[in-house]
């Protein structure tokens, strides 16, 4: 049963974070832009769905799907995953479920703009009320929303329940270390008794962070920006909100957990394993030879400058697992011009990624140039195989395939699809 005595709080903080939408959607977006550019990312890029919820099959390409954007704002994974479903002709319903008329204003202006509507319902609400109502669903998507719920463990478990049992969900929530600074100004507006919203608490919060020296935590953190770049929604959202937590890898672990959820993995892979910042293989031997779970914590620990966690998830007992290199599965690139990629790797023999301000560099087998060079898509690993003349020895070729797809999978730069079941 609930605790009554927490219920006003509860309900009180629900008020302000939908005041909060309703004078600043988040992120700012014009419906105009639309002929211009699609945005996209993670959690919800199909290909990243696809591997780590379903294994690498696509369930859209034998059937209807249905999809959840629980908390979608001004629509940017509503849009992205609405002209996915259209692109590769996908029988998809979409529900579309926010607070804030506002937002969803927003959200639906930029569906119409992409003559989008036919197959999204929209619905304002919370999805923690509602989600079950209008599940089950194969796909729910929830990205920046649950660390502003007053009690993220229940809006999750929400969300579990609206899942189906072969399905899973992207998501995303703050993380503690590299937003060290935001949570200092928040309670410098707390312990100076700040307005309580709108404009007034904006103009304030604007003089306060504009008075900090160069010494605070936060003026020296180059790995949040949107209090600079993101205008009066992105200041106020990153900075002044009134419900807004953070979470350390553990704590995602835990969180997934309560919920009857596995965590599959978190995007980038390579962010979340230690020998992405350290090559001493003194330091290693104790880093690696570890758990998934206490690999990622520490790896975070080491990286300094994770603000956010992005992650996929499935149902405790669904046993699904991102696909493999294998003779059928089918490399594609996601993100990247592969063409372009096997150039640069023929030319210098390594991969530059950068991630939130770090360089990691990886040497590339040598024949990872002339195996990108073959991939299109469609073909197998086996069919790039025999497109060699003359041809390596099997194990080798294996060899150095399973080398170079650990590397560019670890990045989002390349993933597997395998072949419908027939």
């Amino acid at each position: 049963m609930p605790d009554d005595k927490k219920m006003p709080d509860a309900v009180s903080s629900s008020a302000k974070t939908r005041d909060q939408y309703e004078s600043y959607p988040y992120p700012a977006r014009d419906p105009d832009d639309e002929d211009k550019r699609l945005i996209t990312g993670s959690p919800g890029n199909w290909d990243e769905v696809v591997h780590f919820v379903f294994g690498g099959r696509d369930p859209s390409a034998k059937g209807k799907i249905r999809i959840l954007v629980a908390g979608g704002g001004t629509g940017d994974a509503l849009v992205m995953l609405a002209q996915q479903a259209r692109d590769r002709k996908a029988k998809a319903e979409i529900v579309y479920i926010d607070l804030s008329e506002s937002s969803r204003a927003i959200a639906e202006a930029r569906i119409k703009r992409r003559n989008l509507e036919k197959n999204v319902t929209f619905v304002t609400g919370s999805f923690v009320d509602l989600a079950v109502e209008h599940g089950p669903f194969d796909y729910i998507d929830c990205c920046g929303v649950l660390h502003h719920l007053p009690d993220p463990d229940a809006g999750l478990r929400a969300l579990s329940d609206a899942l189906k049992p072969s399905g899973g969900m992207g998501l995303m929530v703050y993380g503690e270390l590299g937003r060290t600074g935001v949570y200092h100004m928040q309670e410098m507006m707390e312990r100076m008794n700040a307005e309580a919203g709108g404009a007034r608490r904006l103009n304030f919060g604007k003089a306060l962070f504009n008075s900090l020296p160069g010494t605070n935590w936060l003026k020296r953190n180059p790995f949040v920006g949107d209090h600079v770049h993101g205008g009066d929604a992105g200041f106020y959202d990153l900075l002044l909100h009134q419900q807004d937590r953070a979470y350390r890898v553990d704590e995602v672990f835990d969180f997934t957990e309560q919920a009857g959820l596995r965590l599959q993995n978190f995007v980038e892979p390579m962010r979340y394993d230690p020998t992405t910042y350290c090559s001493r293989h003194d330091v290693l031997d104790r880093a690696v030879h570890v758990p998934f779970r206490a690999r990622a914590a520490l790896a975070e620990l080491m990286a300094g400058n994770i603000t956010k966690h992005t992650f996929y998830v499935v149902k405790a007992k669904n046993k699904v697992k991102p696909p493999m290199p294998s003779e059928d599965a089918i490399p594609f690139f996601t993100r990247v011009d592969g063409p372009a990629l096997a150039r640069s790797v023929a030319k210098t023999g390594n991969i530059k990624i950068t991630f939130t301000g770090l360089a990691v560099t990886r040497t590339m087998p040598a024949a990872s140039p002339a195996i990108l060079s073959r991939i299109d898509g469609k073909r197998s690993i086996g069919e790039i195989y025999k497109m060699f003349d003359p041809k390596p020895e099997k194990y080798e070729f294996n060899a150095q395939f399973a080398v170079m797809y650990s590397v560019l999978s670890a990045a989002n730069i390349m993933y597997l699809h395998l072949p419908e079941k027939k």
